[in-house]
């Protein structure tokens, strides 16, 4: 996360451009080996339709390694073997040859020659199948077989190696980008860093933090190595000490050289606390409280609890990675463009951008990684509107909060894939409802509220606004064209359909083709727009100047940061990638100790399992659900959740769907909640803090709820949301007022 702007950036160094390249090459062996698995299925069908030869019943999975020889003789003679072992039977020496101890035991045996003889017939027969089977696999073994089982069998490895490294990929990856965002202190913390005694402040804290883990990991390998089992991989063991050393290796280095701060004055250490890291935090109360219960090892312990959902912070740097990519193109600036004909208030065009920032947030993962990619977005097209700076803050924390119960959420996945209880398909149905609920009241809340309310909005007329908006339509067809043929390959192709499972493999190759065919159609349009004319026609062009139309596109402040190339854009979108990977997945990591903590101290057991009636349950847990989201990460919470709150729930009558769909809308109320408020942070780390000086003076002296319109309006739509999915099935279930409309609930 990029908290200052003061900080120097190593990016533009040898270390940024080692840490751009790995996680660059990481990413794409990522996705090279999901994507070697689709293509190693498709290439085994495929090879049993070229290759395969039923009237021989020789079948491609025959073919894909030189077959042996056989040994056995398929010329044996029948009779006169017969007549051997009955020979040998005679004297009283086994078919074999030797004596068996144990045939003693039950007396002399009678030859049954007739038996032996339809043994060896049947032997022979099959010896005479299996040398015919083994010309018919030779006579088919051609080069053309030879070069493509070769491409087939090293899929098949590549697929193997990356299955059987996955967990070594992850932590080399949160190695090199957790030791990148801590040397140019973009973790997430309370507030960024401006002044000097804020950034040494952060450097001491991660060293503490990570000389705490460290020590943990090592004591955590040391016992397991005098448990006397063998370790199943020690080099995760080795890993997770490399990784929080490299750490404390650069947090010392910032404590030796801290950056240059633009600001005259070092600050105060009581404010520089707001600037120290989540993560230290989390790491530092952890490691103190497993240390104090005499349990050292406790921390690295929790924090290895991680790989055992690997696929999820792996699927977690794909989506950002895709954010990223989504950023650098122009996507989102043609879609404003068909709406902007309209001239709608600030209000409705809200409303329309987090109904269209649904998808995007799903496809991003959780609802923070939205903020992250397309925060400044919203923000910025909210002001160009006329909407006050208040509100598009507040426009902006909430549009990450609305579309994480659609599919394909990797939430929502993370749920199903931890509860057998619920499946993806019932959560994503439910989660359609709540998603038209949250942003339904959103746009209430803010026609209630709005700044301007007694001044009628401006609406283009139909007549006018219809026509421009299907002009800038066709600038989207090609571009959907694109998309569109890149999932049908999927689909038909590779025989893999874009869901929930595959979109963490399809969005970033999808968004890297985006974004080469956007850099194309942007470099041609410039360069038509930069012709010009010579001789005769230039003199002719000169006093001809056109007069600016209402379609004329002016260039949005946000996307001064986008690059021309595609190169450019690419290399860009990693750094901001390395940034955001190392600060979220470590943030996961850490959650997963709170939860450590949580568990071991058994506080859950305080409460009752069961209580006196299901309005009370559903109220506890309430409660429960907004503190957990108001401290801990999403993807790590519901963990926690799932092994401690999830039963209880059960166990009250509460049903699961319900249950679950009250989780997501209440970590959502937490994560706009102090004293973290993570949706609000990343909104104020991805606007800057430029923005949110300017626009706390603008308001200064007004009412109580504009000064603090971006913290009260999302709190309270997502406050009446929470009521109204937690109450709202309860009451159609139990009050004879509501019984008509039950079957609408099942």
């Amino acid at each position: 996360m990029s908290t200052s702007s003061n900080a120097s950036s190593p990016g533009r160094n040898l270390v940024g451009w080692f840490a751009n390249l790995s996680t660059l090459f990481l990413l794409i062996m990522i996705l090279v080996i999901s994507t070697g698995e689709m293509m190693h299925g498709q290439l085994l069908k495929f090879g049993e339709v070229l290759f395969s030869d039923p009237q021989q019943q020789v079948q491609y999975f025959l073919l894909r390694a030189d077959p042996e020889k056989p040994t056995c003789n398929a010329n044996l003679n029948v009779d006169q073997e017969v007549a051997r072992q009955e020979a040998e039977a005679a004297k009283g020496t086994p078919a074999g040859g030797t004596a068996d101890d144990v045939d003693d035991l039950f007396g002399a045996r009678k030859f049954n020659a007739a038996a032996v003889r339809e043994s060896l017939t049947a032997t022979v027969k099959n010896c005479a199948e299996r040398h015919v089977m083994y010309d018919h696999i030779r006579a088919h073994i051609t080069p053309q077989l030879k070069f493509y089982r070769g491409l087939e069998t090293s899929f098949f490895t590549l697929f193997k190696f990356g299955a059987d490294n996955r967990a070594m990929t992850l932590l080399i990856l949160l190695t090199i980008t957790a030791a990148y965002t801590t040397l140019g202190f973009h973790h997430i913390s309370l507030r960024p860093a401006r002044y000097l005694r804020d950034y040494q402040a952060q450097a001491w804290a991660m060293l503490i933090c990570s000389g705490m883990m460290m020590y943990s990991s090592v004591r955590y390998y040391q016992i397991s190595v005098d448990s006397g089992v063998p370790l199943e991989d020690p080099r995760v063991y080795y890993m997770w000490i490399v990784l929080f050393a490299v750490m404390s290796a650069v947090s010392a280095f910032r404590i030796v050289r801290p950056p240059r701060s633009q600001e005259p004055t070092k600050g105060s250490w009581l404010h520089a606390l707001e600037a120290v890291p989540l993560i230290a935090n989390l790491g530092i109360f952890t490691s103190v409280y497993f240390f104090m219960h005499d349990h050292p090892s406790g921390p690295a312990i929790y924090a290895n609890k991680i790989l055992d959902f690997i696929s999820l912070p792996l699927a977690l740097a794909l989506h950002i990675w895709a954010g990223m990519l989504f950023k650098q193109s122009r996507m989102v600036d043609m879609f404003m463009n068909i709406m902007r004909p309209w001239k709608l208030s600030p209000e409705a065009l809200t409303y329309i951008i987090l109904l269209a920032a649904g998808l995007p947030t799903a496809y991003a993962g959780v609802s923070s990684v939205f903020v992250i990619a397309a925060g400044a977005i919203v923000y910025h097209e909210v002001r160009a509107v006329g909407g006050t700076s208040q509100y598009a803050l507040a426009a902006t924390a909430m549009s990450g909060s609305l579309g994480v119960v659609l599919s394909p959420s990797l939430l929502v996945v993370g749920i199903a894939a931890l509860n057998r209880q619920v499946t993806t398909a019932q959560l994503f149905y439910w989660g359609f409802f709540v998603f038209a609920l949250t942003s339904t009241a959103f746009f209430i809340a803010s026609q209630i509220h709005r700044h301007n309310r007694h001044q009628r909005a401006a609406v283009a007329s139909p007549m006018v606004a219809v026509p421009a908006m299907l002009r800038e339509m066709k600038a989207v067809i090609p571009y959907v064209l694109v998309v569109g043929a890149i999932a049908m390959f999927y689909s038909h192709v590779l025989d893999t359909p874009f869901n929930e499972i595959s979109a963490p493999s399809i969005l970033p190759i999808m968004m890297l083709l985006v974004l080469v065919f956007d850099k194309k159609f942007q470099a041609r349009d410039a360069a038509a727009r930069n012709f010009a004319p010579v001789g005769a026609a230039a003199v002719q062009a000169m006093p001809m100047p056109e007069p600016a139309s209402e379609t004329t596109h002016v260039e949005p402040a946000y996307a001064a940061q986008r690059q021309k190339t595609a190169s450019g854009a690419i290399r860009a979108a990693t750094t901001e990638t390395v940034e955001h990977v190392g600060a979220y997945i470590s943030l996961m990591l850490f959650t997963q100790l709170v939860s450590g903590v949580v568990e071991r101290s058994e506080i859950m057991t305080m409460a009752p399992q069961v209580f006196p009636n299901v309005w009370w349950a559903m109220t506890f847990l309430v409660i429960a659900k907004v503190i957990l989201g108001m401290v801990m990460e999403p993807l790590g919470a519901i963990v926690l959740v799932s092994s401690t709150l999830a039963p209880m729930a059960y166990a009250n009558g509460i049903e699961p769907v319900h249950f679950w769909m009250m989780v997501l809308v209440a970590f959502e109320l937490g994560y706009l909640l102090p004293p973290v408020a993570l949706n609000q942070l990343l909104t104020r780390q991805v606007v800057g803090e430029a923005e949110i000086d300017k626009s706390d003076a603008e308001v200064a002296g007004a009412s109580f709820y504009r000064r603090y319109e971006r913290w009260i309006l999302p709190c309270l739509v997502m406050s009446i949301s929470l009521a109204i999915v937690a109450y709202g099935p309860l009451l159609v279930q139990r009050v004879d007022f509501f019984k008509p409309i039950a079957h609408l609930f099942h």
